[in-house]
């Protein structure tokens, strides 16, 4: 689950859908309302049962500097319920209780669009990421060391434009050059445009220099059919999707090799779609005309994409993941903390995953295939890369 809160002029009737969706609005309202003591505080609970070894790739951090402008902005909710309370200590609680050695932040929607000119983006992207940098990722701290990864945040707006993406291209190479932080966090699209549209080509020439992994967040889109429900159920996934989709047909993929994708919530619908959607390519017209059943009909560029668990470790979604992509994709991940009445009391975070996984591979998926894509946070915690 995400933000909502990219400004438009939908964001008012976004914000109230959750409260006007019952039951599900109820579900929604306990996503913002619940308890401090139940996320974890840092002196509570215990590890997971099998120690503290998972690595959570997909979970946010909001500063309480980002709160308050957030507030003064008229953004005081997320995805139709208030923000999530967020510290690291109540980070760090969450992680030991669910066995999660250490989490890879990243800032949710709206990042820094909310903020009306590029000045005021690049002041508080660059904010967010020293902050994430010096005192998560390469803190002093012994309480914290050792417990945190981040992906930057960068300071494109809701309307992106040349400018934008200049500055985006410098807070990239100062975040992970000068930083030394572990990736960039970009969103399926800035009001309206979505990865792979050419304005987004200098960002993607720094990325692809730099060799980063990229992990992809959804937005909730502009003028979505309005169903009467949250988006995050099903608009999130379908924005993922379409990022996706149109980095494929638009050679970022095949142009950028050298960047990483993570992609959220499992690929949002990819996997399950992946053939219908390679169809202008190659790849299913030669296996058709072949008879090429048993090979892999789907574009080979989407078997090369990072796809998480966060919101989807049940079958459905992680055998199609598995096999279009292959286990050694797939990450773990927990969305925390805007899911955290899904995590009421200590012990497996995602025991669906046993459905899919043998005990092998669900320590490959919550561990060693994070720390071979993650070689600087396999170093913080003195862990081989795989």
């Amino acid at each position: 689950m995400a933000a909502t809160g990219q400004a438009d002029p939908g964001g008012m009737r976004r914000r109230g859908l959750l409260k006007a969706a019952l039951p599900l609005g109820a579900t929604a309202t306990a996503l913002g309302a619940w308890p401090a003591a139940a996320t974890g505080h840092a002196s509570s609970g215990a590890p997971g049962r099998r120690g503290r070894d998972r690595i959570d790739v997909h979970c946010h951090l909001i500063p309480d500097f980002y709160r308050r402008s957030l507030a003064a902005h008229g953004i005081t909710e997320i995805a139709g319920v208030p923000i999530p309370v967020w510290s690291p200590a109540l980070a760090v609680g969450f992680m030991n209780r669910y066995g999660i050695q250490a989490q890879v932040v990243s800032v949710s929607e709206p990042g820094v669009t909310y903020l009306p000119s590029a000045e005021e983006r690049v002041a508080m992207a660059r904010r967010l990421n020293t902050y994430t940098s010096r005192d998560l990722v390469h803190t002093a701290s012994a309480r914290l060391k050792g417990r945190f990864g981040g992906f930057a945040v960068l300071p494109l707006g809701a309307t992106v434009d040349e400018q934008d993406v200049s500055h985006a291209v410098t807070e990239a190479r100062r975040a992970v050059r000068d930083l030394k932080m572990d990736g960039v966090g970009l969103f399926s699209s800035y009001g309206g445009t979505y990865l792979g549209d050419p304005v987004f080509a200098p960002l993607m020439r720094a990325l692809d220099e730099l060799g980063a992994m990229v992990f992809i967040h959804p937005v909730t889109p502009q003028g979505y059919p309005d169903l009467g429900l949250p988006p995050f159920l099903y608009e999130f996934t379908f924005d993922t999707t379409r990022a996706l989709v149109n980095m494929l047909y638009k050679g970022v993929y095949r142009r950028y090799p050298r960047i990483r994708w993570l992609a959220a919530h499992a690929g949002g619908t990819l996997p399950y779609i992946s053939y219908r959607t390679s169809l202008l390519t190659l790849t299913p017209a030669i296996a058709q005309q072949v008879g090429a059943a048993g090979l892999d009909d789907s574009s080979p560029r989407f078997r090369k994409l990072f796809y998480d668990t966060a919101l989807s470790p049940a079958p459905q979604a992680m055998k199609s993941v598995r096999e279009l992509a292959g286990t050694e994709h797939i990450l773990f991940a927990t969305d925390w903390p805007f899911t955290r009445v899904l995590f009421p009391a200590a012990g497996d975070p995602a025991p669906q995953l046993d459905e899919t996984f043998s005990p092998a591979e669900r320590l490959a998926v919550e561990r060693s295939n994070a720390l071979a894509q993650f070689p600087g946070l396999a170093a913080r915690i003195g862990a081989e890369p795989a």
